[in-house]
């Protein structure tokens, strides 16, 4: 048998995007169980609205949770939490804050990524970090302020 999160990548797959991960959060009350997709180009709210209804159908029967919930489908945003080698392989070319385990925080543009770890660049050179030492991590915009 499949993981739920199988079976959401084959839907998410089946309308042309790419499953990023999911989160459950509680929000005035409500349980919300958040499912996040990316998209070569962006995610509309169409695609959004398309695949929620076809989560919908597949949850009636193989519910994410118990008891009542509100599902969201939603492109993770342009900052957004780097969770596995597949994050961090997709945001190459983006800036990334993270910690490392022992409580030093760093960030750079992530120059590369493999299965093992992500190099980033500091002071004009390539700095490698491995994942197992990293505790969070997420990408971040940098607005460019009008002179």
């Amino acid at each position: 048998m499949s993981s739920l999160n199988e079976q959401i990548e084959k839907i998410v797959k089946a309308n042309g995007a790419s499953f990023y991960g999911t989160e459950t959060v509680q929000e005035d009350g409500n349980t919300i169980f958040r499912v996040y997709i990316t998209q070569e180009g962006g995610v509309t709210l169409d695609l959004c609205a398309e695949i929620s209804n076809e989560l919908s159908v597949f949850f009636d029967v193989n519910p994410p949770m118990h008891g009542a919930y509100f599902l969201e489908v939603s492109s993770p945003g342009i900052e957004r939490k780097l969770e596995n080698p597949t994050h961090f392989m997709s945001a190459i070319g983006e800036r990334v804050k993270f910690k490392v385990h022992g409580g030093d925080k760093e960030k750079g543009l992530i120059l590369s990524a493999d299965e093992a770890g992500f190099s980033i660049e500091k002071k004009g050179e390539p700095v490698r970090f491995e994942y197992a030492n990293i505790s969070k991590a997420k990408t971040y915009f940098e607005w460019n302020k009008a002179k």
